[in-house]
């Protein structure tokens, strides 16, 4: 029995038996006897390093799972984050355990928590005195050492005094909710550093009331009980629900609240204070025990200081010491004495509390990588910050210029909706427009009489009125201007409306409003230009038709020939007249023929002048006239160009603040995930 332990301790036996070139076998009894004392020696003081080692283990463990949380949720306050309210982001606050402090005005709350720490430092005074959450950390250090305080907006400063701690809480309070009676959600980190505590954080918030002071709006009990709320009711939240002894456990405002948000009580530790201002001859054992009302952690019992050993500073450990006193010769309590007082309580909560974050690791862990790809995703998205070179300045405009012009091309050939447009214009409009000309009205009976008998002159035609068809033909060609400059403003239209989507659809330009509209404003005059050579082809394209005809069309025409009766015949005027009506009726026939050929044309070539002065410029040209412009622009002018939206900034800034912070986090974790 006393070698098997130290074999597990001692790898080689034979090199350990060498190193003192000794032999069990080949020695004296004596010395036999004197090597086996010295193992036993040496096994014992091995097993009691290894049980050192645990309980160093142990206490580390628990130190470095609650210290974990202390780091983070300080650094979650410096960013805004600390719950129970609508975040632009998802709260690291709300996933990390916590013990949050609940009860009514005159419940004994401070002194509870004063108890724990061994310290008066909570403000005190009639109303509500605790008006901001103050978050609590107790930090354990080694015996001798001095006890000091550090406040999370005052890193740099130790409070020794524990009174200007006190006063230090009530300015940090004022600061943020002035010199009122008002309440802020935003908590107050502090930090004591002792001896005499365990390692713990609690979450002192505004104790519970049912009347509005003087100074105070109506509706501050409900401003508390939705603060005080808005912690308890997280999943993660472990409630610390302190009602006096001396009043009925089932008016209880903390108890009541705890029923609500945690009816199973998995998450609540009831503490019953002021136990020795009950009336004699009755106890609290019912509620103690959990009779009254069963929690599934155990009810601790607390023995704060009377008023007149606060007002006589009877110093907190000594208090302590008293309460143990009571609890021990207590005819009523002496049997759960072990499991009484301020002491035990905050070995409880500590315990407990750690091994809630040892459970909720896996769970933070997964939150906190996923909220990393989200963040990273996000600046990604929102864009890196611009540097201040101008020639960088320069480089990031251009680039976000060819951004831009990606997404434009795109939209134009196909990539994305939009370019279909204007074959529309092309294969439904322009077809449509050009059916719906007024040419039967222009080459109506009468008026091809008027035309050609005016373009005759005092002398009629003799043979064939080319005059007239030649006005006849350029009034009908006339027409086509309309349908061709509709053409090119529809393009026009679709043009702009793809640029303004462009410019929308290109997520890099967000952050510049003014080098958007910048560029919106140039893409835009290119167009311009585009639109009046554009129309001015379409115009040459008509014009064109007018000065010269298609002889071979008229050529191929059957010869007129008309029967006139003989002079004299009664029948010859009437004779006369028909065929000249048949004769003007032909000529609007041929006139309508060769329209109708010229329409054909134009409606092919149409669309080819608009696509290569507009469409196929602005695919390749859109930029070009402002790239020119921006080459001759000054460091400052970029700048002024890249000034981003200060909104966008101001959210880069904290979205890469929050990936900082669940970076740390995540370092912070795997820096104690060896202890399982």
């Amino acid at each position: 029995m006393i070698l098997q332990p130290f074999s597990t301790l001692v790898k080689d036996q034979s090199d350990f038996n060498s190193s003192y070139s000794l032999s069990l076998t080949t020695r004296p009894v004596q010395v036999q006897l004197s090597l086996t004392f010295l193992l036993f020696i040496i096994c014992i003081i091995r097993v009691k390093e290894r049980k050192k080692l645990n309980l160093y283990k142990k206490m580390t463990t628990m130190e470095s799972l609650i210290g974990l949380v202390n780091r983070i949720q300080r650094a979650c306050t410096a960013l805004g984050d600390y719950g129970g309210g609508d975040q632009a982001f998802s709260s690291l606050w709300d996933a990390l355990p916590s013990v949050a402090v609940v009860g009514g005005q005159s419940s004994g709350k401070s002194s509870v928590l004063e108890s724990i720490v061994g310290r008066d430092f909570l403000p005190r005074g009639s109303g509500i005195v605790t008006r901001r959450p103050l978050v609590l950390q107790l930090h354990k250090t080694e015996e001798g050492q001095q006890e000091y305080a550090e406040f999370g907006h005052m890193q740099r400063r130790r409070f020794t005094d524990f009174a200007l701690v006190r006063k230090e809480i009530s300015d940090e309070t004022d600061r943020i909710t002035g010199k009122t009676k008002q309440i802020s959600p935003v908590p107050i980190h502090l930090s004591i550093y002792s001896p005499n505590v365990v390692n713990l954080t609690l979450i002192d918030l505004p104790g519970l009331t049912k009347v509005a002071v003087e100074g105070q709006p109506e509706s501050i009990v409900q401003d508390i009980e939705t603060m005080v709320r808005s912690y308890v009711e997280k999943p993660n939240c472990i409630i610390l629900a302190i009602s006096p002894a001396n009043q009925d456990i089932a008016t209880s405002d903390a108890i009541k609240l705890a029923r609500e948000v945690d009816p199973s009580g998995d998450r609540t530790f009831g503490v019953l204070t002021k136990l020795d201002l009950m009336d004699k001859g009755t106890n609290a054992l019912d509620v103690l025990e959990g009779r009254s009302y069963r929690l599934q952690h155990p009810w601790v019992g607390i023995v704060n200081r009377s008023q007149s050993d606060i007002n006589k500073n009877v110093d907190m450990i000594i208090a302590r010491r008293k309460e143990r006193e009571y609890f021990a010769t207590s005819p009523d309590y002496g049997h759960l004495a072990s499991k009484m007082g301020s002491e035990y309580l905050a070995k409880l909560l500590s315990r407990h509390l750690e091994s809630v974050i040892r459970a909720r690791i896996p769970s933070i862990t997964s939150l906190i990588n996923k909220s990393i790809d989200e963040l990273e995703s996000e600046m990604d998205h929102l864009g890196r910050p611009i540097a201040v070179d101008a020639g960088a300045q320069l480089y990031t405009i251009l680039e976000l210029c060819r951004a831009f012009d990606r997404i434009f091309k795109e939209h134009l050939e196909g990539g994305r909706p939009g370019g279909d447009r204007i074959y529309g214009v092309f294969d439904n409009q322009l077809p449509a427009a050009l059916r719906k000309l007024p040419f039967d009205r222009h080459l109506s009976l009468q008026n091809v009489r008027k035309i050609v008998s005016e373009a005759d002159g005092y002398q009629p035609h003799l043979i064939a009125p080319e005059q007239g068809y030649r006005r006849l033909i350029d009034g009908s060609l006339n027409y086509f201007r309309g349908p061709a400059e509709a053409s090119v403003d529809a393009v026009h239209f679709v043009l702009k409306e793809l640029v303004r989507k462009s410019i929308g659809e290109c997520q890099e330009l967000k952050r510049f409003p003014t080098l958007q509209s910048t560029i919106a404003g140039a893409a835009n005059e290119a167009l311009e230009r585009f639109r009046e050579e554009s129309k001015k082809t379409v115009i040459r394209l008509v014009d064109m038709e007018s000065s010269y005809l298609t002889v071979d069309f008229f050529r191929k025409l059957p010869q007129e020939v008309e029967k006139v009766g003989k002079p004299g015949n009664p029948a010859a005027a009437n004779t006369i007249d028909h065929i000249s009506e048949g004769h003007f009726r032909r000529i609007a026939s041929n006139v309508s023929s060769y329209i109708n050929m010229v329409s054909e044309t134009l409606r092919n070539s149409i669309p080819k002048a608009v696509v290569y002065c507009q469409v196929k410029e602005a695919k390749q040209c859109l930029l070009n006239y402002f790239y020119t412009q921006i080459g001759k622009k000054e460091g400052k002018q970029f700048a002024d160009l890249l000034d981003e939206d200060p909104a966008l900034m101001e959210r880069r800034l904290q979205c890469a603040k929050r990936l900082e912070l669940y970076k740390k986090a995540r370092d912070e974790i795997d820096s104690v995930s060896w202890v399982r």
